[in-house]
């Protein structure tokens, strides 16, 4: 199978920036099928490197936790000045952009709508536009595929880092695409130019594409963890461990209160689909329940066509908070540079989960309501694809 090519591969092949001063918003994943990174390959090719922007994680994605901030610095090796956007700022101020003919992102995004570099990108978009700046994306695929949209709609009044725009927690775009929706939906306005990608179909995952799987982010170290990450990612809202402190984030996840193989079986039993619950136990290195022995389960993906990752986390949270009712809990904000409103309602883009089970209502009363949310937002969706 022939790999996929890349946007920065379109971009840089055609010499499109050649003698232009550039910044470039990238982290480790920015490689291409030889592993060569964008910022080498955009000096090989006669294009100079005026600054480097890191995302959440850091330039070189060194910060193992979440809701660390990253320092600015250099890149000594290469003489280039290193600019933190998770710092005291996510957006680039206008000394960062002096002298920079344009702006270059090429980020790995993983098809979420809670997962930070969409909107470092958007913010990004935003300082280009006011500022004068060109950017330029390239685009990369999104590498759970682009045809599974799910999940609840961000709401009004639940805007934050981790959720700037009203799109399903599973969106089913790339970034570029996303990058034109946001810059034209949403009316950011920045001179935007996306280098699409050849040779990417809808229906592709990450295996599928000749490219080589380079962490997008500390906790995302395989294709599978970023397959269920769209439904785990919601225990970050409670005291539940998602994962962090293991070799297998969001792939696994447990309690202290929790009995591995009564929790399994009830989870099997509901029959979700394409997905199976196998007991498991673990005590995490870091973060929530360090050292102390949680139990709870690995999902295994068994169809992925069929598996509905935002539903499964939401049953997960039911499962947790039902094995132990007087032991499970919301996480307390501060949260992503959010200090009023409740983590969980941040994630889940409203209120309706938390008050949902609050209220008795189960897995399929909360999930109901989504297929209306998601066609309407398909008919939004569908004017910016581009494959």
């Amino acid at each position: 199978m022939a790999a996929v090519t890349l946007g920065s591969d379109v971009l840089l092949d055609r010499s499109l920036l050649r003698g232009r001063t550039v910044g470039v918003v990238c982290n480790p994943a920015s490689v291409d099928q030889q592993f060569r990174h964008v910022i080498d390959r955009a000096d090989a090719a006669g294009v100079h490197i005026g600054a480097i922007f890191g995302p959440q994680h850091g330039f070189r994605s060194d910060l193992q936790d979440n809701m660390i901030e990253s320092p600015h610095g250099d890149d000594t090796a290469r003489g280039v000045r290193v600019y933190s956007l998770y710092s005291e700022t996510r957006i680039p101020t206008p000394q960062m952009l002096e002298g920079l003919d344009a702006l270059v992102i090429d980020l790995q995004d993983v098809g979420t709508r809670i997962y930070t570099y969409i909107y470092t990108m958007a913010n990004c978009l935003a300082a280009a536009a006011t500022h004068g700046v060109p950017v330029v994306v390239c685009d990369r695929p999104n590498p759970i595929g682009g045809t599974q949209v799910e999940g609840p709609m961000l709401l009004p009044g639940f805007t934050s880092f981790i959720g700037q725009y009203p799109v399903p927690m599973r969106h089913g775009m790339t970034i570029g695409e996303l990058a034109r929706l946001f810059n034209e939906h949403f009316g950011i306005g920045a001179k935007l130019e996306v280098v699409a990608m050849e040779g990417w179909s809808r229906d592709q995952y990450f295996d599928s594409t000749g490219l080589p799987w380079v962490l997008p982010s500390p906790n995302l170290p395989t294709l599978d963890s970023a397959i269920v990450y769209p439904g785990t990612v919601l225990l970050e809202g409670t005291n539940v461990s998602e994962g962090r402190g293991t070799t297998r984030p969001f792939e696994l996840c447990g309690a202290p209160w929790v009995s591995p193989e009564p929790f399994c079986q009830g989870l099997n039993e509901r029959g979700l689909p394409g997905v199976y619950f196998r007991p498991h136990a673990f005590e995490p290195t870091f973060q929530k329940h360090a050292k102390v022995l949680c139990g709870g389960c690995q999902l295994h993906v068994t169809n992925r066509a069929a598996f509905r990752a935002v539903e499964t986390g939401v049953a997960l949270i039911e499962a947790f908070r039902d094995a132990g009712p007087d032991r499970f809990a919301w996480r307390d904000p501060p949260y992503e540079y959010e200090f009023a409103l409740t983590p969980i309602d941040i994630l889940y883009g409203s209120a309706r989960l938390r008050e949902g089970l609050a209220a008795g209502r189960t897995t399929h009363d909360l999930v109901h309501p989504w297929a209306d949310e998601v066609a309407e937002f398909e008919k939004t969706r569908q004017q910016y694809l581009l494959y």
